[in-house]
């Protein structure tokens, strides 16, 4: 276990924080199909209008080199046991005092920017002699920074201004977050068992990013999109087997019954739009949709198939893992979603920003390497190619709302799916009502 001492210093030193990134749960409501519109444009998704403005929490980019530390690794467990230790000390002195509603930026002054330096020494976001700094009143770029350091290790846009958001999270009592560790350890400790430390792919559903990991370092870091909160992605543990470029989308009977015949009972053009075909079993002749009664006929009778192409829910590659709960990671004409700091929209599995660098990333450690033009031609070609994966990266998909990293960082995500309290580790949650 790292001592109390051992786990601050880490904390301290915290300087590239900033380039570190992190899910955020934002204010917008809206979710959408996992399927794609009909017809969509050929062109170059548009940029997201809030990454345009510096809107998104966590940016897609490739970061090996930087020793950056991964959400779960063979040290995790020691980590978290640290960080428990810590926020136990903190409980035990008091807590700490919720502040005042108000925006604070750089340049603020007066007792609220005191009350803001006490709340994030409590968690060594600060160190004490801030305090008696002739500028403690002041709103300088050393709180700044602080701020952006707990900005980033709550999934929000490290703005360095503390508005409604941020001020929410560091409200949060400590009690709270002392209690989000010791759910998490566990989960930690299961999602670690037999991690080989070589290569992995981290997928944490509450914080809607994935990341590449060799060697105990971080390749590179995605924005993800996962399951609704009435579809929600499961947990699992599993190895990569293959990736299949231009794939066949063979579409879940749950998804027949609850998107593709209502859209096809509103619009009967809406199959060849989609260039959805349906079969009487998988390998059984093409039946004609006008003939059957859809009122009456189960989800499952038939086998609905989604043609590749542009078109296609699955974009242009899909990256299949062994696991009982028939998901997978894949590509997706909806890029815009990327663009969203919630990004809670699919069925169930994980649609990646820049899949083809995780494409390449597996293929280049296990296999002949894929450069650009191969994949490129690949793709273009819209015949479906697949692709073993010998001695496949390890696959995680993991809920934690909490983790720890042996570099000092505590990082707590919001409950999407209310799963805290419940003992759940691995499985399939239960889809929240309304």
């Amino acid at each position: 276990m790292l001592s109390r001492r051992a786990f601050t210093r880490s904390l301290l030193a915290m300087g590239s924080l900033m380039a570190m990134g992190a899910a955020a749960f934002a204010e917008e409501p809206s979710f959408t199909s996992s399927l794609t519109a009909p017809e969509p444009s050929k062109a170059a998704p548009a940029k997201p209008k809030n990454e345009k403005a510096g809107g998104l929490a966590t940016q897609t980019e490739i970061v090996a080199g930087q020793e950056q530390q991964p959400m779960l690794s063979l040290n995790s467990l020691a980590a978290m046991e640290g960080a428990i230790s810590m926020y136990e000390e903190i409980v035990a002195g008091g807590g700490w005092e919720e502040l005042e509603p108000r925006t604070l930026k750089k340049g603020s002054k007066g007792e609220a920017v005191i009350a803001l330096r006490q709340r994030l020494i409590r968690e060594n976001y600060l160190s004490f002699d801030s305090l008696s700094s002739e500028t403690a009143s002041v709103y300088d770029a050393e709180l700044m920074e602080a701020v952006k350091a707990f900005q980033v290790n709550h999934g929000i846009l490290p703005s360095g201004t503390v508005a409604e958001k941020t001020l929410a999270e560091i409200n949060v009592p400590a009690e709270t977050r002392l209690g989000m560790l010791r759910e998490n350890l566990a989960r930690v400790e299961a999602y670690a068992q037999d991690l080989t430390g070589d290569y992995a792919i981290l997928v944490n559903i509450p914080a809607a990013q994935l990341e590449t990991v060799e060697y105990g370092h971080v390749y590179s870091r995605h924005n993800i999109v996962v399951g609704k909160q009435e579809r929600p992605s499961p947990t699992l543990a599993s190895k990569v087997s293959d990736i299949n470029f231009n794939p066949y989308w063979k579409i879940p009977a749950s998804i027949v019954e609850r998107d593709i015949v209502p859209k096809y009972m509103e619009d009967p053009s809406y199959l060849q739009q989609m260039h959805i075909r349906i079969f009487d079993g998988v390998d059984g002749p093409e039946v004609d949709p006008a003939l059957i009664d859809w009122t009456t006929t189960p989800p499952d009778r038939y086998f609905f198939r989604q043609e590749p192409g542009s078109h296609n829910s699955l974009g242009a590659v899909k990256i299949n893992f062994p696991n009982k709960f028939m998901v997978y990671m894949h590509d997706t004409p909806h890029r815009e979603l990327f663009g969203r700091n919630v990004r809670f929209e699919s069925s169930g599995c994980v649609r990646i920003d820049q899949v083809q660098t995780v494409v390449k990333w597996i293929l280049d450690r296990t296999q002949t390497p894929l450069d650009e033009a191969t994949y490129q031609s690949l793709v273009d070609s819209t015949e479906q190619y697949e692709q073993p994966v010998e001695n496949g990266p390890d696959v995680r998909w993991m809920y934690l709302t909490a983790w720890a990293t042996d570099d000092g960082r505590v990082n707590f995500r919001p409950d999407v799916y209310g799963l805290d309290g419940t003992d759940f580790i691995f499985g399939q949650p239960q889809p929240k009502t309304y």
